[in-house]
């Protein structure tokens, strides 16, 4: 049942950014987005090829990269970028339909591949100026699995001594009173565990200035990219 539920999330999710998009600007889509050196285009681009390469074509290019997963990503993101942005855009928009390229994720767990489109959703929409509401279970579902376990981010390690709480939602983090507390919107906590340095300011609490200095300060730093298919950095 929560398969369903939340494969029916991330389909919405991807089809929202896909909207957020329709009427950028050149100069928008070449806008840098919250990846260090990744323009606006590129992460559709790395969105788009990380839900269709499936698992064994992940293996195959990982390996021909000599398992350095920056040639991997890049060589991905060039397989899927089209010849414009906007083409790009389309490709990505048409992804699971009729027309376009067949959609290969595992169902398994879908989690943390609503982490990804989270996470890189917001990497577009910040710098953009785009704000955009998400649904309250799928992003609780994805900010108890950044807290739960270090995947393709370190977002465990991240707040490891630090009590995090959500302002607006029901989700809590290393529940002791004992430990300095990072409070705030549900999206910031999420997008910090994920390494991203710009939603500090939306954050407060005596545990903030500890997170911050594993953070590097206000700029995101994308952790471990490439682990695996549905990554989320």
């Amino acid at each position: 049942m929560e398969r369903d539920v939340l494969g029916a999330i991330i389909g919405s999710e991807r089809q929202a950014i896909a909207e957020d998009l329709r009427h950028l600007t050149d100069e928008d889509w070449i806008q840098e987005s919250l990846c260090a050196g990744w323009s606006v285009e590129d992460v559709v681009a790395h969105l788009g090829s990380a839900m269709t390469i499936g698992a064994a074509g992940w293996i195959r290019s990982i390996v021909r990269a000599g398992f350095r997963p920056a040639v991997h990503n890049r060589r991905q993101l060039e397989r899927f970028r089209g010849s414009t942005p906007q083409d790009t855009l389309r490709r990505f928009a048409a992804l699971g339909s009729a027309g376009g390229e067949p959609v290969r994720m595992p169902t398994r767990n879908p989690v943390p591949w609503l982490g990804e489109i989270v996470v890189h959703g917001e990497d577009i929409r910040r710098p953009l100026g785009i704000e955009h509401t998400y649904s309250d279970v799928g992003l609780t579902r994805v900010a108890e699995f950044f807290a739960g376990r270090d995947y393709a981010v370190n977002s465990r390690s991240q707040i490891k001594g630090l009590r995090l709480r959500a302002t607006d939602a029901a989700f809590a983090a290393n529940d002791d009173p004992a430990l300095p507390l990072v409070e705030g919107p549900l999206l910031g906590l999420v997008m910090v565990m994920a390494g991203r340095g710009a939603y500090l300011r939306g954050l407060a609490g005596a545990g903030v200035p500890e997170l911050a200095r594993r953070l590097g300060g206000d700029r995101a730093r994308p952790q471990r990219e490439g682990r695996g298919p549905g990554s989320a950095a």
